[in-house]
């Protein structure tokens, strides 16, 4: 292994050709060199740090703005600002898989608690048909539309379109207000979670109508009316069909008497043989 020394001279020797050759050039030591490599290095890393809570702040500005529709302030233009993003729209179809399904086994051992013959089991499949629901709704819904509003925009000029990844987006982010909804959905109150139900369907679908409407409202008036009453009724559908399956009410059966608890019936009165045979007395 060199020693600093032999390093040292024969950094000297190659900047003495160096010189010899071009009077003119300059040279750096290894020591700058490694200087301005380490440089290099911590710059790269502190502008990925930078980045990534760039992309988290983007995705907590995009759930807000989710959360809190406005109107005049369309949601692609306001938050996308032509830079969809999944890594939102993605998680948040996964959490939503999760919480409904773990919120629907809670649900249901919580209903079944007081039934002494009850034993708990979890219901793991829903897990699947969770995320089975989600993930279609996300992404094949937003490619119909897409597809819609592309053939619309060949039939007119007056009709705009977004990019695919920008319907998508849009449709991954007004799922967030579901997840709080499913949560609160474990408690025992069927008006409230009808009304838990409305106000996040109400909040969603304001989402999507505000953020389709600048693109639909050049169109012919039945055709706006009746792709936003598709959107609309496509995503309450979802919705509703969520709280059906996942957190249905079971009617409550009234267990069946035991065979040897019966009505009792009232006793018949036989009239005594000796007063049967004995003559009536006028």
């Amino acid at each position: 292994m060199a020693t600093s020394d032999e390093l040292k001279f024969h950094e000297f020797d190659e900047a003495a050709d160096l010189l010899a050759v071009n009077p003119d050039a300059t040279t750096t030591s290894i020591s700058e060199r490694q200087s301005h490599v380490a440089v290099n290095v911590s710059t790269g890393y502190e502008e990925g740090e930078l980045r990534e809570e760039t992309d988290q702040t983007e995705v907590l500005d995009r759930i807000k703005g989710s959360l809190l529709p406005l109107p005049g302030k369309n949601f692609v233009r306001h938050h996308l600002r032509n830079n969809p993003d999944l890594y939102g729209p993605f998680w948040i179809c996964a959490t939503l898989a999760f919480t409904l399904a773990v919120s629907s086994n809670v649900s249901h051992a919580l209903e079944k608690r007081g039934d002494p013959s009850f034993h708990y089991s979890p219901q793991f499949h829903k897990v699947t048909i969770a995320g089975l629901v989600t993930y279609c709704y996300a992404w094949l819904v937003p490619l119909a539309l897409w597809g819609y509003l592309q053939w619309r925009k060949g039939l007119s000029l007056h009709v705009g379109s977004y990019s695919f990844l920008e319907t998508v987006c849009v449709y991954g982010y007004s799922l967030f207000v579901y997840i709080p909804t499913s949560i609160l959905w474990l408690i025992p109150a069927a008006w409230l979670q009808w009304l838990l139900l409305a106000v996040a369907a109400a909040l969603s679908g304001a989402v999507l109508v505000l953020a389709f409407w600048p693109l639909l409202r050049s169109d012919s008036k039945p055709a706006t009316l009746a792709t936003l009453a598709a959107i609309v009724s496509l995503h309450v559908l979802l919705a509703v069909g969520c709280k059906l399956y996942f957190f249905q009410t079971l009617p409550s059966t009234i267990p069946p008497l035991h065979p040897l608890v019966t009505a009792q019936q009232p006793p018949v009165l036989l009239p005594h043989p000796a007063n049967a045979s004995a003559p009536l007395r006028q």
